[in-house]
């Protein structure tokens, strides 16, 4: 029984064999993918935003930015016996969804949702493994705890493996 934990826009999830974690809609959005291959165990945060300082309310959604979202995840993987010092990351999304004239930051949310959660796994010491970022196509990532591997499909462009 091939169980499929999902993890939605500005959500994030963790999981054993065998489980497999899946997220869809990475557009602009960071799939990111945290995890320890000595105890299989996986983590997965669909980051919207770079920063929780965007963040208005005081309900914050954690999961939503690359800054707060990681390390709800990180102690989520801790809970389930992942070992802080082993883990690895891969990443997926940050595309370029649309073409603006003006070449404003804020409009760059795809390459600053990348640059926001790459700076945050540095900071946490997590090594980033593999990576398929930015271009201009959305994304369905499904992560395999056992054998590793991150599936991408990607808009008209089928399926890949990092």
């Amino acid at each position: 029984m091939n169980e499929i934990v999902k993890v939605g826009m500005a959500d994030l999830n963790v999981a054993k064999p065998p489980q497999k974690i899946r997220t869809s809609g990475l557009g602009s959005c960071v799939g990111v993918i945290i995890y320890d291959d000595t105890t299989k165990t996986c983590g997965m945060a669909h980051v919207m935003l770079p920063n929780s300082s965007l963040g208005k309310s005081e309900s914050m959604n954690k999961a939503k930015y690359a800054d707060t979202a990681l390390d709800v995840l990180i102690q989520k993987l801790s809970d389930i016996g992942a070992n802080k010092n082993q883990l690895k990351a891969k990443l997926a999304g940050g595309a370029q969804m649309f073409k603006f004239s003006s070449s404003s930051e804020m409009m760059r949310i795809g390459p600053r949702n990348v640059e926001a959660v790459k700076e945050k796994l540095q900071q946490l010491k997590i090594r980033i493994v593999a990576e398929d970022v930015g271009g201009s196509s959305g994304r369905t990532i499904e992560f395999d705890p056992i054998t590793c591997k991150l599936a991408i499909r990607t808009v008209s462009q089928g399926v890949s493996e990092i």
